[in-house]
């Protein structure tokens, strides 16, 4: 057991890096053929479950194990739940970008504006440092088949599950909310200050944050005590609260809702929720 969890985690290591950059370098290629840089948000998301898929695909004995212990590894049990999340994720920005071409993502018009001539080559360096970034963000999985199997799944996931039903639960309540409020032409122009969106400006990230805590609890070992997965569930919030998540979300937000923004900034916390108050 423990030889075939060690080779799943090898394995993923080559699964995870040689098909991330291929990935990307085929992404970047569509990209600047469709003059959308906005795809790259959709590629990144489905690349987990591309990874997992082909680790269970190619490592002998695999898919036994995925029948036979199901119920009780806990190997078995991040890989559907990282699988789950990237299905999800991908599908949700598949749906709002592919289904929108014409209109690029704000982040990708702002650093246009930045680069101007340069902007292929500037993407050519962000799209490699997405494929490093997916790779760094299988770890939790790597570590686990490297050194897990050993026993039983114990509280320490039963946990990790809990985190991330209740991540996923949140992304999906919070996406449907905001799908039902923009839906509303009463409501153009407005901000979304309603059900989770009452509690916290972004119930998406805090969801994601939570998904992210209960990879690091599944892929608790005897030996690596989840660490790599704290690590990037640390990350994924110091990311989310200070570079690519909130900042540059809340700087676009401003530009397009202004003082109306502004207001719900003061009602509203940014990340952690609060009691609404009026």
């Amino acid at each position: 057991m423990n030889d075939l969890l060690f080779n799943l985690a090898w394995l993923t290591v080559l699964v995870a890096v040689l098909p991330a950059l291929a990935l990307m370098v085929l992404t970047w290629i569509v990209a600047k053929l469709m003059d959308n840089w906005s795809i790259v948000d959709v590629a990144w998301s489905y690349g987990f479950a591309l990874a997992i898929g082909l680790t269970f695909a190619l490592a002998p004995g695999a898919m036994g194990l995925v029948v036979s212990e199901w119920t009780t590894n806990p190997v078995v049990w991040l890989a559907a739940a990282m699988t789950l999340w990237s299905l999800r994720l991908g599908t949700h920005l598949a749906v709002r970008i592919l289904g929108h071409l014409d209109q690029e993502d704000g982040r990708y018009q702002r650093m246009r504006e930045q680069h101007g001539a340069k902007m292929p080559w500037k993407m050519a360096i962000f799209y490699l440092q997405q494929a490093i970034a997916l790779a760094i963000l299988l770890l939790p999985f790597v570590s686990a088949a490297a050194d897990g199997g050993r026993a039983p799944a114990g509280p320490v996931h039963w946990a990790g599950l809990l985190l991330f039903a209740t991540g996923l639960a949140i992304e999906a309540r919070g996406d449907a909310q905001l799908r039902a409020f923009k839906a509303d032409p009463a409501n153009r122009g407005k901000v979304c200050d309603v059900g989770l969106w009452a509690w916290t400006r972004h119930p998406n990230y805090l969801g994601e944050f939570l998904i992210w805590l209960g990879f690091a609890a599944l892929s608790f070992t005897p030996t690596l005590l989840g660490l790599p997965g704290l690590a990037c569930a640390g990350g994924i919030w110091y990311l989310v609260n200070h570079v690519t998540g909130i900042p540059l979300t809340e700087a676009q937000l401003l530009k397009s809702k202004g003082e109306a923004y502004r207001t719900y900034q003061g009602r509203v916390p940014a990340f952690w929720p609060r009691r609404p108050r009026r």
